[in-house]
């Protein structure tokens, strides 16, 4: 057997077993969203202590088809009905992370000294990707952006669950189907998969924003919200998909060493407290404007990525269309903003050499 891919796959199935402990350990605990909390917290552990956690890029996007499946057995049509009342909701989004995005720069610059280009890339909400190709192309700090980014979304993956549930918004769940799964339902299930699969293809080839999940999402979407079918996959298939893109968001963690990650630690909590200050004061504004149940609205709200985002809507049982707009909507004005400050940045001083910056964490796919 070829030796690169024995060590890919050991290295493959330690990272999957060491998800696997973290988040069964957090369900055992009656943690909310435990499954992908504790993945991703045993994962980033085990790589901080200088583990070689992996996940391969194909099973990852299995997971993406699998969790946008999910999402979609919970619409329904009163959901689809409820997507007029959204606009508003929206508006409101794309001010908030233009908001985000002003007041997180501003701390970076003033309080910890970045330079503009790398305190834009640093308070960025999500798109990591394309903060990552624009750091390394126009000469910003790779390795502090990377952590900073990374750092972000482990806070918001174990913070927004278990403060949800603090304030009694959501209750500690594992995973489950929406609807009837097993042999029974075989041809639904099938059908179901087929479209699903399609639909997510079809999205990535037109390279829509996080194409194979919401993909999946809306072929499932449309199956459940017109009533064709009830069929949903069972649990423990949401569960392993779940788990394994925990690991993959853990995994990021891999080439950062711990002195590294202590450095920049007082950037990355200031300026997510900074981002979570802005998104709050919007989540207050639209939970008084309108009768959207809350933990609805700070997942749609949080400044993180979107299948992140869209895990956790799976694993707290919420809408998955109210939130998914959102994370869409916030994904198109921060990638327009970013992309057309960073270029206005660059022209008004030297680029710097980024050559010798260590490769950062693996980036957000969006």
């Amino acid at each position: 057997m070829n030796p690169a891919f024995c060590r890919i796959l050991l290295e493959t199935t330690e990272t999957l077993a060491i998800a696997l402990a973290g988040g069964v350990t957090c369900v055992f605990l009656g943690l909310p969203a435990g499954l992908v909390s504790g993945s991703v917290v045993a994962v980033a552990t085990a790589a901080l202590l200088g583990r070689p956690m992996r996940v391969p890029p194909m099973l990852a996007r299995i997971c993406y088809v699998v969790v946008g499946t999910l999402l979609g057995t919970v619409v329904t049509p009163e959901t689809l009905r409820g997507v007029v009342t959204w606009p508003a909701s929206v508006a409101l989004l794309m001010l908030a992370s233009l908001g985000m995005i002003a007041a997180t720069m501003t701390y970076l610059r003033v309080v910890h000294r970045w330079d503009s280009l790398s305190a834009l890339m640093g308070a960025s909400p999500g798109s990591m990707a394309q903060v990552i190709a624009l750091s390394s192309e126009l000469g910003g700090d790779l390795r502090a952006v990377a952590i900073v980014q990374t750092v972000r979304v482990l806070l918001l993956v174990v913070g927004l669950p278990n403060g949800l549930a603090l304030f009694g918004l959501v209750v500690p769940a594992v995973p489950l189907p929406r609807g009837p799964a097993g042999f029974a339902v075989l041809g639904e299930m099938l059908l179901l998969l087929g479209v699903a699969v399609t639909s997510a293809l079809i999205f990535l080839r037109l390279r829509f924003p996080g194409g194979l999940l919401f993909g999946a999402l809306a072929g499932s979407a449309v199956l459940h919200g017109t009533g064709l079918i009830h069929a949903a996959l069972p649990w423990w298939v949401g569960g392993a998909s779940v788990i394994t893109l925990g690991a993959l968001v853990g995994s990021r963690f891999a080439n950062t060493s711990a002195r590294m990650l202590l450095g920049h630690l007082g950037a990355a909590f200031g300026s997510f407290a900074v981002s979570m200050v802005v998104a709050t004061v919007f989540v207050v504004i639209v939970a008084r404007l309108f009768s959207f149940p809350i933990a609805n609205i700070v997942i749609a709200f949080a400044p993180g990525a979107q299948d992140t985002m869209m895990v956790l809507a799976l694993a707290l049982h919420l809408d998955p269309v109210y939130v998914g707009a959102h994370h869409l909507a916030r994904f198109l004005v921060v990638t327009l903003a970013i992309a057309v400050a960073a270029r206005r940045i660059t022209t008004k001083r030297p680029l710097h050499d980024a050559a010798d910056v260590p490769p950062p964490p693996q980036a957000e796919r969006t």
